[in-house]
């Protein structure tokens, strides 16, 4: 059994035969100095907030987004889908897809979910794998990162030094590692301080099997432009065991423009689907 130190010194007073009361000064522990590590991750992460608009950035409470989403089958593009994207910091978000005149609406709120299916006219919440995809999508987001979501989570920050990044261009790499194993690497341009990849492994089941193998997942940001102040990417490329599988391409953002509760709320019924 260990006894505290301040025990000890009660024990030490009472048996000098001290009489009077016994004044024991309380000291504050000073906080353990910051790793040089996560000292110099937090730094790329300041630079990226400001580099990215500052202020303005971090005033960003909700996005609009439209474009185009386009799935890649081996190497080949595919028919691409109109989305638009509705973003709620800091876990709200509903897309809906439209192709060939049939529109798909997913919307997660927290732990929540729901999915409307118009070639089947059908209203379903979504399912463990599909609420699983949406928290590993927030935790993997640049936003989590440079917003400090991650603290609520106790994930632990540190630099994992400079990567290679086309000719004569290097990268800042930051980890983001999670109490229950995940981890996520950021990297940020090292002259411009711009975000430029997101990376991170998951395990995957194994199609006709029971087991499940490793796989390593990457978004490339690209073509990066400021509205009003605020800088963002309007091409992001996914990537599955390096082998691309999408690309999200903005045609436009708008940030902060009020939207309705009412549009993350699950609906009655199908039909009343909007």
């Amino acid at each position: 059994m260990r006894i505290s130190n301040k025990l000890v010194q009660v024990l030490v007073l009472l048996a000098m035969g001290c009489s009077g009361p016994v004044a024991l000064q309380a000291q504050d522990p000073k906080p353990a100095p910051m790793p040089a590590s996560t000292q110099k991750a937090e730094e790329i992460i300041k630079r990226a907030i400001e580099v990215l608009g500052g202020s303005a950035y971090l005033n960003v409470q909700s996005v609009v987004g439209r474009g185009f989403y386009t799935a890649y089958q081996d190497g080949m593009s595919q028919l691409p889908a109109r989305f638009l994207d509705y973003l709620v910091y800091p876990d709200k978000e509903r897309t809906e897809f439209t192709t060939a005149g049939v529109r798909v609406v997913q919307t997660n709120v927290g732990a929540t979910g729901w999915v409307y299916d118009g070639a089947t006219k059908s209203l379903q919440d979504q399912k463990p794998a599909q609420l699983e995809d949406f928290r590993r999508s927030m935790r993997t987001s640049i936003d989590n990162l440079l917003r400090g979501w991650w603290r609520r989570e106790d994930a632990t920050l540190s630099y994992f030094g400079r990567r290679e990044a086309g000719l004569a261009r290097r990268n800042e790499t930051v980890r983001l590692a999670y109490p229950d194993g995940f981890w996520i690497e950021y990297e940020f341009g090292a002259k411009d301080g711009l975000p430029a990849k997101v990376t991170y492994k998951r395990n995957s089941k194994v199609a006709d099997s029971d087991e499940t193998e490793e796989i390593t997942e990457e978004d490339r940001l690209a073509r990066l432009i400021s509205i009003n102040g605020v800088t963002a990417a309007f091409v992001v490329d996914h990537f599955i065991s390096g082998k691309q599988t999408s690309r999200i391409n903005y045609e436009s953002i708008e940030f902060n423009r009020p939207l309705a509760a009412s549009l993350f709320t699950k609906p009655e019924s199908a039909k009343s689907v909007k």
